[in-house]
């Protein structure tokens, strides 16, 4: 399927139906540090094993990254 991730075109070998789970896991990414807008709505971490996924789905995904003050 291709999608469309952070404005860049990739595809990826999900099968029909797979779920916004799986195709984090396919991304290789944490999934306690990220956040992910499923066409224009974000959905909740709970919800990702039910969110549904499609050829040209288009997703935006932020990073959480620690660190500190250096004050």
């Amino acid at each position: 399927m291709k999608f469309v991730i952070n404005g860049v075109e990739r595809e990826l070998a999900l099968r029909e139906g797979a779920t916004l789970a799986e195709l984090v896991a396919a991304l290789e990414l944490k999934v306690d540090r990220v956040a992910v807008e499923l066409n224009r709505e974000i959905v909740a971490r709970a919800g990702w094993d039910a969110a549904k996924v499609a050829d040209g789905d288009k997703l935006e995904i932020v990073h959480f990254v620690g660190g500190g003050c250096d004050a």
